[in-house]
């Protein structure tokens, strides 16, 4: 039985490049020699492994999903509305703006100015953020079953309004507000949330 030759690069290492690239850059303004230098394989490699530019940016996305998915689990388990919404903005205000990474969120700068040959990109990348807002959603429908939040809260809007809030940090961060600006944001917001509380 033929055996394909190996892979000469560690995939997830290689991804961790690429997200950082479409990251910096967006789906857009991420060239293929931006991507196939960052993650150190030739043009051929990159489409035999991912099928296309746009399968690389899903292929990153997901990475970038998973590494999330821990964080989110951490959210989520907090006792309150309020710190369910505390935990997320604060933290987002802390993660846009950690040097260690591009300032922003990826699901939001992978998708800003896409032309008309990857118009799926910001649908692809919209999706993903309606996940989140779905998680916190059921997160709060919960909170208000429970008698954390008012009768007349609805989860679905604090969801949303939470979901809105963390995509403007993202936006402002990557305009370059520092962490102190973007936890003044989080602490209105937060305080909305609080106000929807039955405690």
């Amino acid at each position: 039985m033929a055996v394909g030759r190996p892979r000469t690069f560690d995939c997830d290492v290689a991804l961790d490049h690429a997200m950082e690239v479409f990251w910096r850059h967006g789906y857009e303004g991420a060239t293929i020699a931006q991507l196939t230098e960052a993650m150190g394989i030739n043009p051929p490699s990159l489409y035999a492994a991912f099928g296309s530019k746009e399968g690389l940016l899903k292929a990153a996305l997901d990475r970038y999903t998973e590494r999330r998915a821990a964080w989110m689990e951490e959210v989520l388990s907090a006792p309150t509305a309020r710190e369910v919404a505390e935990r997320m903005l604060m933290g987002v205000a802390e993660k846009q703006t950690n040097p260690a990474n591009p300032p922003g969120c990826l699901l939001v700068q992978g998708g800003i100015a896409c032309g008309t040959g990857s118009a799926s990109v910001p649908f692809e990348l919209a999706a993903r953020r309606a996940q989140t807002e779905e998680q916190l959603r059921d997160r709060f429908a919960r909170a208000k079953e429970e008698g954390d939040l008012k009768p007349s809260a609805d989860p679905a809007a604090l969801a949303r309004y939470v979901s809105a809030v963390s995509v403007g940090m993202g936006v402002m961060a990557s305009s370059g507000a520092d962490r102190e600006a973007l936890a003044q944001v989080a602490a209105v917001a937060i305080k909305a949330i609080e106000e929807q509380s039955a405690r």
